[in-house]
């Protein structure tokens, strides 16, 4: 009997060279890790593509480590795995935030920050936080690697700078100076899409940064300039729009995410005043 997977074609690397070179003499073929998203379009009928490099077993992409003051993470980590981490814990809590409310446990055992990236959608929970955090995005092809500053990753929506050839192995997290602030609004606080999403640093730079508000995340400039000058809160918001493009969708208004936006920031500058 054939079934929804009998037309699939799945490669399993020994390696990370292994893999590499996979993907540069075995094209096309879509990187998998997690599968929560795959499973997804498996289960709806939507899924176009038919051949996957299964990056699962590579564990050396799984390490979080601390190299010259840099925040080392694999793109392997799971959610589980970040949350757990004394590393992270210590230097990116609002990462640990995030990977709390993406989905249920087994979602967390599965998912992985590198796939999360990867799928590029403006509403995932880890985006504005490697936003605002200034994350490097390593990339590797069997030819070498390249390192990518996450703002110059994505080119529009569900699109970014990665070549078919490369993988996202790890990701590099400056030390950051100020409170550490992140809030997910959906319709519950985890197994649901956000429809707005914010992290924020305060400190003597604000850096903030939102999902599900433009086709990618975004962070928002124009604010963070009016904050960094010593604008008031109003003029902050009033801003807001110069940075936004919310839409109406199945999960939103445009509106409400406009409102909810306003708030998230009122939020944020209120209760990280004594970090200011």
């Amino acid at each position: 009997m054939r079934t929804a997977i009998s037309r699939l074609e799945l490669l399993q690397p020994r390696s990370l060279q292994d893999a590499l070179r996979m993907l540069r003499d075995e094209a096309p073929l879509t990187p998998l890790a997690g599968a929560t998203d795959l499973y997804v379009a498996l289960n709806f009928g939507t899924l176009e593509n038919t051949r996957f490099l299964n990056l699962w077993g590579l564990h050396p992409l799984r390490r979080v480590t601390l190299r010259e003051d840099m925040l080392r993470i694999g793109a392997l980590a799971t959610y589980t795995a970040l949350r757990r981490s004394r590393l992270v814990r210590r230097r990116l809590p609002i990462l640990v935030s995030a990977a709390r409310e993406v989905g249920g446990v087994q979602i967390q055992n599965r998912g992985t920050l590198g796939g999360n990236v990867a799928n590029a959608s403006p509403a995932g929970d880890t985006l504005p936080v490697l936003a605002v955090a200034e994350a490097i995005v390593v990339l590797r092809s069997a030819d070498g690697e390249r390192r990518v500053p996450f703002g110059e990753f994505y080119t529009g929506y569900r699109a970014s700078v990665r070549r078919p050839d490369e993988l996202i192995v790890a990701f590099e997290i400056p030390e950051i100076h100020g409170r550490q602030w992140f809030r997910k609004v959906g319709t519950r606080a985890a197994q649901a899409i956000s429809k707005v999403v914010m992290a924020a640093v305060r400190g003597p730079r604000p850096r903030i940064a939102l999902g599900s508000v433009a086709p990618t995340v975004i962070r928002l400039a124009h604010v963070e300039e009016a904050l960094a000058g010593g604008a008031s809160l109003d003029d902050a918001v009033r801003l807001l729009d110069r940075d936004i493009q919310p839409i109406d969708d199945l999960r939103s208004t445009a509106a409400y995410r406009r409102d909810v936006a306003a708030n998230l920031l009122r939020r944020f500058w209120a209760e990280t005043a004594d970090s200011g």
